[in-house]
């Protein structure tokens, strides 16, 4: 029993070494993957005719609510919440190259889970989303989009915090290690 105990710890160990660079680099390869075609998308449908000047559809996915009320008029929207739109459709595209390039990850890792809370929020007290696609956790059902979809986003984020951006990455390349 001794044997297969040292066994295991040794194992262990190899697995807890290894882990710290390839399990940062597989979050990103993921993200890369999954999410990052989705956050850009995302992001376009909020540029309007230029860079500076954000989409009718940017305020209706940000601040849906008062954009109806101001009778889905941008000129009636406020200068704070067309920067508030126009900080929120750069994130949508900065965070995610940085972390699939792997420059200041945690960083930006960190920035994706705060987007993803607001982006969350919004879906469900801005949008008014149904409870089935709010869904709940410690259910049987694991397809809900917000509370289930986007608890992994934020643990697959959570690694990149926690870990950096392992191997590959232009963190590391910064650090001057191998």
């Amino acid at each position: 029993m001794t044997a297969l105990l040292d066994l295991y710890r040794r194992q262990a160990a190899l697995f807890s070494r290894a882990s710290d660079e390839v399990l940062p680099l597989l979050a990103r390869i993921i993200f890369a993957a999954v999410l990052f075609g989705y956050f850009w998308a995302s992001g376009l449908t909020k540029i309007g005719d230029s860079l500076l000047s954000p989409s009718v559809g940017a305020y209706a996915q940000i601040f849906p609510r008062v954009f109806e009320a101001a009778g889905y008029d941008a000129s009636q929207m406020a200068g704070w919440q067309t920067l508030v739109v126009l900080a929120g459709t750069l994130a949508e595209f900065v965070l995610p190259v940085l972390i699939v390039l792997g420059l200041f990850t945690r960083l930006a890792a960190l920035g994706m889970v705060g987007f993803v809370v607001v982006q969350s929020l919004t879906d469900i007290f801005g949008h008014k989303a149904a409870p089935e696609t709010v869904g709940a956790w410690f259910d049987r059902i694991s397809d809900a989009v917000i509370l289930d979809q986007r608890a992994l986003w934020v643990l697959l984020l959570a690694i990149l915090i926690g870990k950096g951006a392992g191997a590959l990455s232009l963190d590391r390349l910064l650090a001057g290690r191998n």
